[in-house]
Order: structure tokens, then sequence, then C-alpha cells
């Protein structure tokens, strides 16, 4: 992490509901690129809080690491059209970020930037590239993607199978792309009652899904493991200690021990069977305990996204407000000193 050892953490309200033209800001997607800019993109919602008034993607970004951040862009809008669950990743050996969306939560798109998020692509449909026939409903994530250790690009999704609208036909899936984004392709899908989801690369390359809770969880976060790069995953399970209203959550690597550090990811998830206390949680066994726990925000609050910072800080990028999770998106800067200064790290 920094070299700073003093507890440090950082709080910016980037987007508020009912300013700069849009009635409420949603669904939260962070990335860093390769010059260290962060990216802060969510959806514009401008007639209302429903998800069908989703007409737009905007973002705001930071040049000096979080310090001071850049008026709010335009990525992709439509007036007639939903754009649904942001998903971005950072492609670390071209230095492009593809962003990847839904129309109307069925048609999956992708637009991408090779200038850290200044000015992005005309967007590409991917419908028959990573959607079968016979999928009603389409949805990434949301948040963030990964690349792993062998530049395979990762996007976490979800999909509804027939013709029925009804959760046990949800089954989690991921996309994935061998060739920097040119092409993409499906990989596994997960068992039914699954939706959103993110997505981590342990240090044996396997990768390790976690999965927001519906009827199957019984109240708890869900989890898979694949061993073939996503193309097939484990039963899915349930995650010991780890509560969940039903909320989408976000997991990402902090420190690799191959590094010269030691193994730690990182999970933000609600830690309620309401959606409040927005959680924070290590894990130093690649996903199976998470020993250290620390509140980020008590009160209400709902999806998030996590990012790694140039400088090794971490991010959180969250929804939370008052009287409601949906009043503002707020930017959480800390480092692993605060993070861990209620729950000490054990040697």
């Amino acid at each position: 992490m920094a070299s700073v050892k003093t507890p440090w953490r950082r709080e910016t309200e980037l987007f508020s509901s009912g300013t700069e033209g849009y009635h409420t800001f949603r669904i939260p997607s962070v990335a860093v690129a390769n010059d260290g800019t962060i990216l802060a993109i969510c959806e514009g919602r401008e007639d209302g809080q429903d998800d069908y008034e989703a007409k737009a993607l905007v973002v705001k970004r930071s040049t000096d690491n979080g310090a001071t951040w850049g008026d709010l862009q335009l990525i992709v809008s439509d007036p007639e059209l939903t754009m649904n669950n942001p998903t971005v990743v950072v492609d670390r050996q071209t230095g492009t970020i593809w962003l990847a969306y839904c129309k109307t939560a069925y048609f999956p798109y992708v637009v991408r930037s090779d200038d850290s998020g200044a000015t992005w692509s005309d967007p590409r449909d991917l419908t028959e590239q990573v959607k079968l026939p016979n999928w009603e409903l389409y949805d990434f994530a949301p948040g963030h993607g990964i690349q792993m250790s062998d530049g395979t690009l990762v996007l976490p999704a979800d999909h509804i199978e027939g013709l029925r609208s009804d959760a046990i036909f949800n089954h989690s899936h991921v996309v994935l792309s061998d060739d920097h984004g040119a092409t993409w392709r499906l990989g596994g899908s997960m068992d039914s009652w699954t939706t959103e989801c993110e997505v981590v690369e342990t240090q044996n390359g396997s990768l390790y899904m976690t999965v927001r809770s519906g009827k199957r969880g019984h109240g708890k976060r869900l989890f898979s493991r694949s061993d073939d790069a996503g193309l097939t995953w484990s039963e899915m399970e349930e995650a010991e200690g780890l509560i969940d209203p039903g909320c989408q959550a976000s997991i990402v690597r902090l420190t690799y021990s191959d590094s010269g550090d030691r193994d730690r990811v990182l999970l933000a998830s609600l830690d309620s069977t309401t959606r409040e206390n927005l959680t924070l949680r290590i894990s130093y066994d690649e996903c199976r305990t998470w020993p250290v726990s620390t509140i980020l925000y008590s009160g209400p609050a709902a999806y998030s996204d996590l990012a790694i910072a140039a400088d090794g800080t971490a991010i959180c990028f969250y929804e939370a407000g008052v009287n409601s999770p949906y009043e503002t998106l707020r930017l959480a800067q800390f480092n692993l000193e605060w993070l861990t200064a209620v729950s000490a790290e054990p040697a």
C-alpha cells in the first residue's frame, strides 16, 4: 500500500441526485487507467429513480489521484432506450479501457477509450457474440471486470433463460476476450438463482466469483470458483459470515505476496438484512475467510465498486444517503492502515 503509515481516508461526494440535469445517479463503476487517472462512472437517470429512467452513462475523472475532479462527461445516451449496469475493465497491456453495458437489459454493448476516459468510441453491439437466443434478459455485473494474469479480459454478467421472468431462471455468467477486446465470447454460467456478480483472480490462477443473494442464499452472499479461466464453475455455495440483503457487492485484489507483500483480497458488501451498513472486509486466504471487518458507511447504502489507485490506496465508489441509499454517489479513498485500524491484521 502507500508508504504513509498513518491511517488515512478521504471522502468525496461526486454525484448528488437532483443536480447536473439528472434526477438520480445510480450504479457505480470505477477504474484506474494506466496513467493513474481515476474514472468514476455511473448511470444518469434524468426523469426519475427507476431503472427504466437510466438513459445515459456519465463519468467524472481525476488526474491527481482523487484530490480534485473534472466536470461531468457524457459517455453514451439514448432518449428512448435504457443504458444499464456499467461494467468497466482496463487492459493493462494496451491501456484501453472497456466499458460494457446493456440496452434495455437485453442487448450487450461495449465502448472503449484509449485516452484514459477523455473520449469514447461509438458503441459496439455484442449481442451476436455473447447472448444466446433463448436468453430473455441480460445484464453486466455491474461494477468492474478484471484482466487475468494471462491477459484474458473477464466481464461478469447475468441472464435469464427461457421466456419467463422468474428468478429461478437467473444465471450469472462471464464474458471473455483473449485478443484485447477485438472479439468477445461466452464463458461458463452459474447455477440458477444467481444474478449480479463480480470476480477476482486468486493466486493459483483460478477465479472466485461473489454473487448477490436471492432466495437461494438465505440471506448470505453466494460464491463459486472456476479452475479453467471461467469456462466452468463450481456448484454455488453460501459464504459463511457474509450477510446479504439481496444487493450487489464488489471485490478486488488489494495486494500480492509475489510482489513482496502478502495476499489480500478486499470485499465491499452490506452487512445487514436491509440496505445499510456498507462494510469492507479483507481475506488473507483467497476468499475462504474474511477476518478483518471495517464499516465504511453505517447509514443507508447500496451498490459499490472497488479499485486500487496508482499509489496503492484503495477506492470504494458507493451509493449512500441519509434517508435513502440513492441520494449520492460517494468516493472513499483509504490506505491499509485505516482499513485495519479497528481490526488489526494478524501477524
